[in-house]
């Protein structure tokens, strides 16, 4: 089995697959309004100079999440090489 991490540990150019959001109802519906659902894959494009908030690519939209709530959601490292 992979090791979990949260999202906010990729760095630009990585990409994960969410596997499970560990927080409250409120934010969990946020997220998955913005389509943040188990199996999809994130990819970090850019951090700002100060490393928050950071771009995300999910879901063919470019989404901007601060590092407190990215570290709610739990992913696993994927090879750039599997990437769409």
């Amino acid at each position: 089995m992979e090791k979990l991490i949260s999202l906010g540990t990729l760095n630009p150019g990585e990409t994960g697959i969410v596997v499970k959001i560990n927080t409250t109802d409120k934010l969990k519906r946020r997220f998955l309004d913005l389509g943040i659902v188990p199996n999809t894959k994130i990819k970090i494009l850019y951090e700002s100079p100060f490393k928050e908030p950071k771009a995300y690519l999910i879901r063919g939209a470019v989404i901007a999440l601060r590092e407190e709530d990215a570290e709610m959601i739990k992913v696993t490292r994927m090879e750039e090489s599997l990437w769409d």
